[in-house]
């Protein structure tokens, strides 16, 4: 039964007359009288009968008014709950991350939204390159990317990208290595060592071929892996040298490993947040997104 043919028939009801009723609705008698009559037609019984010179309801129309309430008041605590998603971050939000990311970000987000009655993060961890991240959007509210700074921009056409984060990639050496006390090392001076990098296609790759147009320094690859922790310990072993993200990087005493920045030259990833077009109008993405932000502002600041 058609929504706004109830709500004549209640205000008919309720006020007594044709008239009445249409002074409530702000349309003319014989709108009322309309909608009256398709909605007798659409149930097949009648619902009013001649009183006088006005209506009155019949029976089945007192019956129906009354269910007519169940479902109006329904629909208003339908509309009034949408309304606090529609002001409040509230629901589940979906968020694909890359690994290294989610070491660095996830633990403290988790820990933000959890502050929220009612907001809820739903997260994958995806090994994800940059032409994989319009799809991803397709299946997550947000997805955090990361790509080189010097690689071409997410299509905003199509997508909200929300910068959250520039971050070097530094060198990572082992602690015996024989550059690993100096504050910075010149590429030129690694051209024979020996890199561990990650497959084609993902931003730290991307950086270390950059690296080599820019400088002609040509890096002999001699393993690629994508968990940064793995590569981390195969530094330290001294199975090779990488480019690794400064932020998650494990340089604490006894790990065996340092990270230097590259002399002269501008070595980073950016990590962005990816929706799509308009999503960043749901309170609980823009909430989520905004938490995101203040975490790495807290890591950045710690660094």
């Amino acid at each position: 039964m058609d929504l706004g043919r109830l709500r004549t028939l209640r205000e008919f009801a309720d006020r007594g007359s044709v008239t009445a009723a249409a002074r409530a609705l702000h349309c003319t008698p014989s709108a009322v009288s309309q909608q009256l009559r398709a909605l007798q037609s659409e149930v097949g019984l009648p619902l009013t009968e001649p009183a006088g010179r006005g209506l009155r309801l019949t029976d089945a129309g007192r019956a129906l008014v009354a269910r007519a309430d169940e479902v109006l008041a329904a629909l208003e605590r339908a509309e009034s709950e949408l309304d606090t998603y529609r002001s409040a971050p509230r629901g589940r939000v979906r968020v694909a991350i890359f690994q290294s990311a989610g070491l660095m970000l996830l633990p403290g987000l988790l820990t933000r939204v959890a502050g929220y009655d009612g907001l809820e993060v739903d997260v994958r961890d995806v090994d994800m390159t940059p032409p994989e991240v319009p799809g991803l959007v397709a299946d997550y509210d947000v997805v955090v990317a990361h790509r080189d700074e010097h690689a071409p921009e997410f299509d905003q056409d199509r997508l909200d990208v929300v910068p959250l984060l520039r971050e070097p990639l530094d060198v990572a050496l082992p602690t015996g290595h024989r550059l690993a006390n100096r504050r910075r090392v010149e590429l030129a001076e690694l051209a024979d060592e020996r890199w561990i990098s990650v497959d084609f296609g993902f931003p730290v790759d991307d950086v270390l071929r950059s690296l080599t147009i820019r400088t002609g320094v040509r890096p002999v690859v001699v393993q690629r892996i994508n968990d940064f922790r793995i590569t981390e310990r195969l530094v330290a072993a001294g199975h090779g040298i990488a480019l690794l993200p400064r932020y998650t990087m494990d340089t604490r005493r006894g790990s065996g490993l340092v990270g230097r920045p590259l002399a002269g030259i501008r070595a980073a990833r950016l990590v962005e947040a990816v929706c799509r077009t308009g999503a960043l109008q749901r309170p609980a993405v823009a909430k989520v997104i905004e938490e995101l932000q203040a975490e790495v502002a807290q890591l950045t600041a710690a660094s």
